[in-house]
């Protein structure tokens, strides 16, 4: 895995590196909106992963239910001499998804990258949460999963594809925060994963999950933060081994590998990108 800066197999020309790693492939990207931008100018990972797939190559459909999310993505692949297309849906709903899936393949002809990366959290303990919350939070942070892979894997399959979902490493242990329905959907995301890896190996398909760990992403100010961004940036850098957060930049690279002929024989992965995080015992 390389970083933005790094080009493997090709130039940069205007943006995009020519004979990039995703030279000639269609890439989904659901929740892939540019969102906004955080602290210190940090973006989020679903932008990072869309512009990245682009600057090597792919042809990039970005999937949000917010348009203007969708169309900032869009526009800065576009700028920086890339293709990409804009399509606005709810993700949870399962006629939606289907018709912008019809859309890309109306667009682009084909789909060989599916990349999901919707994540909302929800604090509060087990007593705490609120049934109607726990719902969401499996709808969001897994159901779309479900719906993206069911209407995108027959065309993965048609001539081979990868699947990459996004979990994190709060499916695998604690990550001290309080938020059970994060953690269980994004468990169910894993096994989900490997399901498809199995059922679909022998079909050409590659399924694989992200499990991210702390990020900073603009979602952490948004939906974690206790206190002052700096001292939401300094308490997450420190709960790392590596005693800093991960960038969107490094979650992408990961994709980015996962979506490449370079992971070809890799399938059923459950890919930690987080610092040693998910080994540390305390």
């Amino acid at each position: 895995m390389t970083g933005a800066g790094a080009v493997v197999g090709g130039r940069v020309v205007g943006g995009r590196v020519v004979g990039g790693r995703l030279a000639g492939r269609v890439a989904v990207v659901v929740g892939g909106g540019h969102q906004g931008v955080g602290p210190g100018g940090v973006t989020g990972i679903g932008f990072a992963t869309a512009a990245t797939f682009a600057r090597h190559g792919a042809r990039v459909a970005v999937v949000d239910h917010d348009a203007e999310a969708a169309g900032r993505t869009m526009a800065a692949i576009v700028d920086a001499g890339g293709e990409a297309l804009a399509l606005v849906a709810d993700a949870t709903d399962d006629g939606q998804v289907r018709a912008v899936v019809d859309e890309v393949l109306d667009a682009f002809g084909a789909i060989d990258v599916v990349h999901t990366n919707i994540g909302v959290t929800a604090l509060g303990s087990v007593e705490d949460i609120a049934l109607d919350a726990w719902r969401t939070s499996f709808a969001l942070n897994l159901d779309t999963v479900f719906l993206a892979a069911k209407h995108t894997l027959p065309h993965l399959a048609a001539h081979g594809g990868s699947l990459i979902t996004m979990s994190s490493v709060a499916s695998i242990r604690s990550t001290g925060y309080p938020y059970p329905g994060y953690a269980a959907a994004k468990a169910a995301v894993n096994q989900l994963t490997r399901t498809i890896a199995i059922e679909y190996a022998g079909r050409g398909v590659r399924a694989n999950a992200i499990l991210a760990g702390l990020i900073d992403t603009p979602l952490v100010y948004r939906q974690l933060a206790g206190g002052s961004a700096g001292a939401t940036r300094a308490d997450r850098s420190a709960r790392s081994p590596t005693g800093a957060m991960g960038t969107a930049q490094d979650v992408a690279d990961a994709a980015l590998f996962l979506a490449s002929d370079e992971s070809r024989y890799v399938t059923g992965v459950l890919l930690p990108v987080d610092g040693g995080m998910h080994v540390r015992t305390g």
